[in-house]
């Protein structure tokens, strides 16, 4: 637990200087271009790498020091905002440079999170995964309140140029902290061990792809939260332009730190909690609420209720994500768990990356005008949810909340899904060693099956 919370240390702060960047430069982006297609272009340059580089990078952190993987990502996202600071200094930076530095942090970040996830069964007893992965929600809900405080604070302080500047010393700490400690090593199979090339890894990311559709279990819960992050794509999207049309930027902000306490009180009570004993019931009940508060905030055309349902959400959210995490760690080996937690986020996150392309055309091109003071829908829905600016997005919100709660009744009805904790053995833990040995065995999970 030492370890775990140095490396948790470092990794709060270097969030917290990811958090400012992000705010700084998606106010930037939307205020320059005034295009919400624009704006959802960054969450795509996040999103698309990591779908399509995860695998691999799973299957190379199962073969290579998760510590090392970790130090990488941050070293080279380091070096991102190295690039665009130098931009902005010369007065050079354009909307395209955004985007490129964005699409290469993504592709290192990819490395960065199955081996911060695969690391955490590595250091911490099963009985405390719960709590761990509730600690790694805090140093995210942290970011999310500070973030916007502090970043529009400096806005207006030190402008961008300086919060590029303290994004790197963020990185720089965050690195210091991987560079003081040590992880204990893992047991590697035959296959792990032998050198990568690309036969090797797309056998990795074949055996573990075998491990998820051969556990239909396992396999219905990467569907059920793909349908999840869809909803989640399209908050990620358009939740900003939603206040903004009803709302200042300092109100922007005070509606994200306050959604961001949400985040930091579910955050403590799964840390503090531990997380239901069925962890299944513990997702699906905390995914209804997730409807709800969808559901508000669509019907609610103010700031104060943009504010409540952003707090409920993001209440639910580490609550969701640190029980799903644990029923991964516990039910997956740890030489497998870089290549199937990769894939597992690949795949969960698919429909978030089509959220993010469908969004902006989906609103300005349809809801928006239908839901205009003249609209379509003006005197149907717009009677219950207004009309005028924001009001289409409001009307998706409301879709996706009920959406949500349908979805979640019908996992409910599935048992493999409902069952899954008790039908799906936990994984073993004896293939974690001390950390001055190291052996190999033979590979029980190759591409050909599982057994």
């Amino acid at each position: 637990m030492r370890i775990f919370l140095i490396v948790w240390l470092g990794q709060i702060v270097s969030l917290l200087g990811s958090g400012l960047t992000e705010f700084a430069l998606g106010v930037w982006v939307y205020q320059t271009t005034g295009s919400i297609s624009q704006f959802a272009l960054i969450s795509l340059c996040i999103h698309l790498p990591n779908i399509i580089v995860s695998p691999f990078a799973g299957a190379i952190v199962d073969r290579w020091s998760r510590r090392r993987a970790m130090i990488l990502s941050d070293s080279v996202t380091g070096v991102a905002a190295i690039v665009v600071l130098g931009l902005v200094l010369s007065d050079r930076l354009e909307i395209w440079h955004i985007y490129v530095g964005v699409i290469v942090s993504a592709v290192f970040n990819t490395f960065q999170w199955p081996a911060y996830i695969a690391a955490i069964a590595q250091l911490v007893p099963k009985e405390n995964l719960g709590r761990a992965n509730g600690m790694v929600q805090v140093a995210r809900a942290v970011a999310k309140i500070l973030g916007p405080i502090v970043a529009g604070f400096l806005l207006e302080a030190i402008e961008l140029k300086g919060i590029l500047l303290v994004d790197l010393c963020t990185f720089v700490f965050a690195i210091s902290t991987l560079l003081w400690v040590r992880f204990p090593k893992v047991e590697r199979t035959a296959t792990t061990s032998q050198k990568v090339n690309l036969d090797r890894l797309w056998g990795d990311i074949a055996s573990g792809w075998n491990y998820i559709a051969q556990r239909p279990g396992l396999l219905k819960l990467t569907m059920f939260f793909s349908i999840s992050y869809f909803s989640e794509g399209m908050l990620q999207v358009l939740f900003w332009p939603l206040v903004l049309a009803i709302g200042s930027e300092s109100e922007l902000g005070m509606v994200l730190s306050v959604s961001g306490c949400g985040m930091l009180l579910g955050s403590v009570a799964i840390g503090a909690w531990g997380g239901p004993k069925r962890k299944m019931y513990g997702i699906l009940g905390f995914v209804a609420l997730q409807g709800l508060c969808l559901c508000l905030g669509g019907t609610q055309a103010t700031v104060i209720g943009a504010a409540f349902g952003g707090f409920g959400y993001l209440f639910a959210r580490p609550i969701v994500a640190s029980c799903n995490q644990a029923i991964w760690q516990s039910k997956v080996p740890f030489d497998l768990q870089g290549r199937v937690f990769s894939l597992q986020g690949a795949l969960e996150r698919s429909l978030l990356v089509f959220a993010h392309l469908s969004a902006g055309p989906l609103v300005d091109g349809f809801l928006e005008p239908m839901m205009a003071d003249n609209g379509l829908l003006a005197n149907s829905i717009g009677r219950l949810i207004g009309t005028g600016s924001g009001r289409g997005i409001g009307l998706l919100f409301l879709v996706l909340g009920i959406s949500n709660i349908i979805v979640t009744f019908i996992a409910y009805r599935s048992p493999r899904l409902r069952r899954i904790e008790q039908e799906l053995p936990d994984a073993s833990v004896a293939n974690l060693q001390e950390a001055t040995s190291e052996t190999v065995s033979p590979d029980p999970y190759s591409a050909t099956g599982v057994q």
